[in-house]
């Protein structure tokens, strides 16, 4: 008989626990969304899934400048490509691969942008 009720006292204990539990949780997403904390976490979780590179960064690896012509970037990066493919890093190759992609991108968005 003890056992029936200690055991009838735990499911029911379990039960009162889990519901406020899912409250707690509710009531905890509607004051995350009331003061931004939701949309600011979900931007800094977007901002690190894209680890895209700046333009910046990219030149940087590179070692160009924004004035430097598109043919030098190219000569550039299958330099830098080419020892990093004999006895460098692949991160390092992959690195200055991502470099020219992005100034690619952007080369190609000012030709694209400029009237001819």
């Amino acid at each position: 008989m003890a056992a029936k009720i200690l055991a009838n006292l735990v499911v029911m204990g379990g039960g009162i626990l889990a519901r406020a539990f899912v409250q707690a949780y509710r009531q905890a997403l509607a004051n995350a969304s009331k003061t931004g904390v939701a949309q600011e976490t979900v931007q800094n979780a977007v901002r690190r899934a894209s680890k895209a590179m700046t333009e910046q960064e990219a030149r940087q690896i590179l070692g160009v400048s924004e004035e430097t012509a598109w043919e030098e970037i190219l000569k550039k990066y299958d330099v830098l490509f080419e020892q990093n493919a004999k006895n460098g890093s692949f991160y390092i190759q992959s690195k200055v691969h991502r470099a020219k992609e992005c100034l690619e991108t952007a080369y190609h968005g000012k030709a694209d942008a400029s009237p001819s």
